[in-house]
């Protein structure tokens, strides 16, 4: 309701109680008065739902924002330990490899040095025999050759 409005009315203290159209003016104005407290009324109680629904929204966004957060550091958590897992078992592998290829190596140089040892001391001529080891006893036979 404007101010004009309000300041328009008669001023008049008091109506006569037989002028019935004064009477209908005065109702007029206060149905007009009521309509506009109740929709002031009305007003501030949409501002304050309004207000508070922001401020619910505000709070559920930030708690799904906190909560995407999480679920991407759990994801993040589970790639790494994952990709640990496969390093680790790359590495036990590749070490498996070098071992392998390790012993291969090894065992191949105790044959070639057993084998050169042999044949050294067969060609030197010092001392030339064979022995056999049986499951109880040993049997030799030595030849001594003087060069």
């Amino acid at each position: 309701m404007d101010t004009q409005n309000v300041s328009e009315t008669p001023a008049e203290d008091t109506c006569p109680a037989d002028n019935e159209q004064c009477l209908k003016s005065e109702k007029a104005a206060a149905i007009r008065i009521q309509s506009w407290w109740r929709g002031n009324m009305v007003r501030q109680t949409l501002l304050h739902a309004a207000l508070r629904a922001w401020v619910i929204q505000g709070w559920w966004r930030s708690t799904q924002t906190k909560m995407l957060e999480q679920r991407r550091r759990l994801a993040l958590r589970l790639y790494t330990c994952q990709e640990w897992a496969v390093v680790k078992v790359q590495a036990q592998v590749r070490m498996w490899q070098a071992r392998r290829r390790f012993l291969q190596a090894r065992q191949a140089a105790c044959t070639i040095q057993s084998h050169w040892r042999c044949y050294v001391s067969q060609t030197r001529g010092l001392i030339q025999g064979r022995y056999e080891v049986r499951a109880s006893r040993l049997q030799l036979d030595i030849e001594v050759l003087l060069t």
